[in-house]
């Protein structure tokens, strides 16, 4: 198909349709520095700006949202910081068991959790299946994520079909690659936000926001809210998606 074919169809699809939503979520620490107070309280209120997005997400009937909550390269931190976060994701989803199941909202963690507490990851895997029915917003969660990573393993997974003869070469194209993501058969990313103030992709979703459009933000992520996200969603509507032509 030619360039020209592919932009018009591509036009015809998804120019204005708005299915996948990526948000980096920074500046909890930041916040807390400003408020006066410890890291861990810019955390819990981060955790509540990102009850607001969901709730968000849901009346404006947004597909799929993806949250970069934890990323490998945070593993690097202080220790006593690393374990209250895990403390804290454990918490919420416990306690967020019942409204995604009100909500209809099936959740998925997307990252290598090999390096999360055995119970964390019983409870993560736990969720999972008992959302996994659920047909209304696709809340994926992104712990101990990186986008290298995420290309590195499914590389490898293609290379062990191929192997086992399930796999040929010549069927190796994008859509096939795609589908060995930890995000699999998803739409690409139409939207990528980030708060904080900073302007870089910190490693997020590499494949998955080719053609996304960026909407930077100075907010810090505690202070994120509706009018910010419809100011996000404003911006992406008014522009002129070419995808590469």
């Amino acid at each position: 198909m030619s360039c020209i074919n592919l932009l018009k169809k591509k036009e015809q699809d998804s120019k204005n349709n708005l299915y996948h939503i990526a948000i980096i979520m920074d500046g909890n620490r930041r916040w807390a520095k400003k408020q006066g107070k410890m890291q861990i309280c810019g955390h819990k209120e981060g955790f509540k700006a990102v009850k607001k997005a969901v709730c968000f997400a849901i009346i404006k009937k947004i597909k799929i949202l993806t949250l970069y909550a934890f990323s490998s390269e945070n593993k690097n931190r202080p220790k006593s910081e690393i374990i209250e976060l895990m403390e804290l994701f454990l918490f919420t989803l416990k306690s967020q068991k019942n409204i995604l199941k009100k909500y209809n909202i099936r959740l998925k963690v997307i990252g290598d959790i090999k390096y999360f507490s055995k119970d964390l990851q019983k409870y993560i895997r736990l969720i999972e299946i008992l959302t996994q029915k659920n047909s209304g917003l696709i809340l994926n969660i992104a712990a101990n994520y990186s986008g290298k990573w995420d290309i590195i393993q499914s590389t490898k997974k293609i290379i062990q079909k191929f192997k086992m003869g399930l796999l040929r070469e010549d069927q190796i194209e994008e859509n096939i690659f795609s589908t060995f993501l930890s995000t699999d058969h998803l739409f690409p990313v139409d939207l990528l936000i980030r708060t904080g103030g900073e302007k870089r992709i910190s490693n997020f979703l590499l494949w998955q926001i080719a053609y996304a459009e960026i909407y930077f933000t100075d907010i810090f992520w505690p202070d994120f809210n509706r009018y910010i996200f419809q100011d996000a969603i404003t911006f992406f509507l008014s522009r002129n998606r070419r995808f590469g032509c």
